[in-house]
């Protein structure tokens, strides 16, 4: 089979939405697989688990990122204003790939930011992964904008250009924003109990691994693509103070 033929395979197999290049990666070794991808290429395959991916979990296998450590963080971001500049950033910089998860997120400079790069940039591909419903009503009508500026169902060089996916089951919530430049992880606050108001962040080679993160998760999770998926998501409204919202 071609790379193209076993990724269409594989996606009737999981209902998710990989591709080439995340196949080819897989292949190499670059990047790793998923749990439910991996899952799939076994019974795509016929094979188990340790024939097809010795190469990523020897002791061959370690990762350039792994190795790395702490020289992909750019920067700590002690301050509030700080982390919000910096995730504004890297969703100004994004040209191909923006993935955004996390079902927080109310800061609305941080929100306008991700509005306007879905709408100057028809190519650009946008994944915002939601892991339980949203937490406040500010992210609620982000998503309805998503959908008003862009349809899910369009494709851009053959590739669906916007998915907003709910991540099932009791998944850890992650909290990130990455492009194929930059990203940024959100920290629980260095200063008090009231949420995440501090981060790091990353460069190109800890923002590819983190977007590439991002597609496996949003593969895994339940499309909520229509304005009635949306407003079926209720807010959990509750979130004491504005750092627990990124």
């Amino acid at each position: 089979m071609t790379l193209e033929q076993a990724v269409e395979q594989l996606n009737l197999i999981t209902g998710g939405g990989a591709d080439a290049s995340s196949l080819s990666g897989w292949e190499s070794g670059r990047r790793r697989t998923g749990m439910r991808n991996r899952a799939g290429l076994c019974q795509l395959y016929g094979e188990t688990p340790e024939v097809l991916f010795a190469h990523q979990d020897g002791e061959q296998g370690v990762s350039a990122l792994e190795a790395s450590g702490t020289g992909v963080v750019v920067r700590v971001l002690t301050r509030y204003a700080d982390l919000v500049e910096a995730m504004v950033e890297v969703v100004a910089g994004a040209r191909e790939q923006l993935v955004v998860a996390g079902s927080r997120s109310r800061e609305r400079a941080y929100l306008a930011a991700i509005e306007r790069v879905v709408e100057d940039r028809p190519d650009l591909i946008h994944y915002r992964v939601l892991f339980g419903p949203p937490r406040h009503r500010e992210l609620t009508e982000h998503l309805l904008r998503l959908l008003e500026l862009r349809d899910p169902q369009e494709r851009r060089n053959g590739v669906k250009a916007l998915h907003i996916t709910l991540v099932p089951g009791r998944a850890m919530e992650r909290f990130f924003v990455a492009s194929e430049r930059a990203a940024v992880v959100p920290l629980p606050s260095f200063h008090g109990a009231d949420g995440f108001d501090c981060g790091v962040l990353l460069d190109r080679e800890a923002a590819v691994g983190l977007v590439q993160h991002g597609r496996e998760a949003s593969a895994s999770g339940r499309p909520v693509e229509t304005v009635e998926a949306v407003r079926a998501l209720p807010p959990r409204e509750g979130s004491q103070e504005w750092g627990d919202d990124l």
